[in-house]
């Protein structure tokens, strides 16, 4: 057992030390990601001032100091929930694959990476990129919901199948042309994207037919926080195809690593061969040489795939920017892995189900051919608005970051707000009053979900008609219940997905419709989310089951399916008006308690 202690105040530890860093960087506003590409968290990306979900990113980092330390004072969670710990973010973190491999959790994920040349208002040779063409690709990157990420962010993917933003995309410029620099930057600020500079350090600065940026530009380009700068070798060499020796490949890789190093003032980690030809031995110099990850392409169309889909880190491959409307609808961030929270699973097999101290965040994901728009964490609330609308609009009153449509309402009356069971609702003009409904066909719904949702938690019961007729009797379900409907059915209960017959009389629920839902994750989250198309009740059930939720209820669907978020609707189409909501609300602070006779971990900043 002492063992045991010792394993998880050891991780414990690991965990204050990496979130601190992380939290006091983030504070600083640095851009230079940690350097020791190891199996801890060290490789979380740090935010920059570019970003403009810094708030966010500060907040979640903040959390994992919190978290860790109370582990470091108590690590009895961690240590009853080390499977959930495994089986998170975090722990896939800890536990990267061996190197240079991709991890397995990665491979379900697809990550297309674009490789530019030089960008010009008038492309002189056939593989520039008519600068008009390239602000085309980053307009359709924004249209689409595509994500570009940073090479540190894909690298820890690879590595461990941390989970990734939604459907995430790489861009990449090989010889730092000088038209990159001109053209492409002012593009990728605009748009705040970051990229991948490849640079041959003997023709940085050269002036010829066609020009290369110099050292200041490199460094202004590096310090914006969106570029990461790649070696590209001294002189641009094949290293397959060139009568090379091992010790001249090897003075190439180290020497434009040492210069870049010393010019601008970074670690180089990251390596792109040129022409993108790479063999056996020239990969093990790679790694000899010191770098983490190198990029490579093909002039193979048939060969051109994700980076998930290449052999290793060593080879990652590309598609060249002729390939960009093929490349960019591979992009898919795969499943999510969960965030560990170890009070918050402990609370799941306690007395309390939910955890509403985690960032809002939203993940677009594709599981069994269904592609799904998930938003995770915050705390969630009802909004029970006086008439009908678009759930953008009607969110735009209330602080909520996130919506879906909520219960099913009443279609005698086009503008009524008047909902099919008993309702109540922190926001709305009859707040805090139980609306009992109609008690006539209040019965026709016994048996399906009565959603209770207080400050703290969140419960799912089977509603009845003769128990569930006043506050009093919702209160007796949940003593500080602030909210309540009652939802179509169970998706997903106690952790599986329900079959056809849990469904009793439900009509439609076998049909192929649009689908709305919410509920929590494993680790007690509140998750809501649509279906991108059309499925059946228990189909989605065994698609959320697999995506790792807890408990799911189907919200009201088909026309009326819709989510906002950030006060702008993710439908493809205008759905249909509805009165009520289910929407997340800025998370609440995680609990901290302090005693004056232990240790504290203190973060400061010099």
């Amino acid at each position: 057992m002492k063992t045991i202690a010792l394993i998880g105040l050891g991780l414990s530890a690991s965990l204050v030390g990496a979130g601190a860093a992380i939290a006091l960087k983030g504070w600083q506003f640095s851009s230079k990601a940690p350097q020791n590409l190891v199996a801890d968290l060290s490789q979380i990306t740090v935010p920059s001032i570019c970003e403009t979900n810094l708030l966010n990113k500060v907040t979640a980092n903040l959390s994992y100091v919190r978290t860790a330390n109370r582990l470091i004072h108590d690590p009895a969670p961690l240590l009853t929930n080390v499977n959930a710990l495994f089986n998170s973010d975090v722990g896939a973190t800890l536990m990267p694959a061996p190197f240079p491999n991709i991890s397995d959790r990665a491979r379900k994920a697809g990550v297309p990476v674009i490789m530019y040349h030089n960008i010009l208002p008038e492309p002189t040779i056939p593989w520039d990129t008519r600068l008009e063409d390239f602000e085309q690709h980053l307009a359709l990157i924004k249209e689409k919901g595509l994500t570009p990420i940073s090479m540190d962010q894909l690298v820890l993917h690879l590595r461990t199948g941390a989970s990734l933003p939604p459907k995430p995309i790489l861009l990449t410029f090989d010889d730092n042309y000088e038209g990159q620099y001109k053209y492409a930057f002012p593009l990728l600020k605009k748009y705040n994207y970051p990229a991948v500079w490849s640079v041959h350090t003997r023709y940085v600065g050269v002036k010829d037919d066609h020009p290369k940026a110099g050292w200041a530009e490199l460094k202004e380009m590096h310090e914006s926080g969106l570029i990461t700068i790649a070696s590209h070798t001294v002189n641009h060499l094949n290293l397959v195809t060139t009568p090379l020796s091992d010790a001249e490949i090897l003075r190439e890789l180290r020497e434009s690593k040492a210069t870049l190093e010393k010019e601008l003032g970074i670690e180089v980690k990251y390596f792109t061969y040129p022409e993108g030809d790479n063999d056996a031995r020239v990969r093990r110099l790679v790694q000899e040489a010191g770098y983490t990850a190198a990029l490579a392409m093909t002039l193979d169309a048939e060969l051109e795939t994700t980076a998930n889909k290449s052999a290793d880190l060593l080879s990652i491959m590309r598609f060249g920017q002729s390939r960009f409307a093929y490349a960019i609808e591979l992009a898919d961030a795969g499943t999510p892995l969960p965030t560990f929270n170890p009070f918050a699973e402990a609370k799941i097999s306690a007395t309390k189900r939910a955890d509403f101290t985690t960032p809002v965040e939203l993940k677009r994901v594709t599981v069994r051919n269904m592609p799904l728009v998930l938003v995770y964490g915050g705390k969630p609330v009802t909004i029970h608005a006086d008439t009908r609308g678009q759930v953008a609009d009607i969110m735009k009153t209330t602080p909520a970051i996130a919506a879906v449509d909520g219960g099913f309402h009443s279609l005698e009356f086009l503008d009524s707000n008047a909902m099919i069971g008993p309702v109540l609702s922190q926001n709305s003009s009859r707040k805090g009053e139980f609306i009992i409904g109609n008690k006539g066909e209040n019965p026709l719904l016994n048996g399906r979900p009565l959603v209770l949702i207080s400050p703290t938690d969140v419960k799912f019961v089977p509603f009845d008609a003769k128990i569930h007729v006043s506050l009093e009797s919702l209160q007796a379900e949940l003593p500080d219940v602030t909210d309540a409907f009652v939802a179509a059915g169970w998706l997903v209960r106690d952790g599986k997905a329900q079959p056809a017959e849990s469904f009793g009389k439900l009509y439609g629920f076998d049909a192929y419709r649009d689908r709305a839902f919410w509920g929590i994750d494993k680790s007690g989250r509140p998750v809501i989310g649509v279906t991108m198309e059309m499925i059946d009740s228990v189909g989605l059930g065994k698609i959320l089951e697999e995506a790792g939720l807890h408990d799911v209820v189907m919200l009201d669907s088909g026309a009326s399916a819709a989510l906002a978020y950030r006060g702008e609707s993710v439908m493809s189409y205008e759905p249909r008006p509805v009165p009520h909501l289910v929407a997340l609300y800025a998370p609440d602070p995680a609990p901290f308690t302090s005693n004056a006779n232990r240790l504290n971990c203190v973060v400061s900043q010099k």
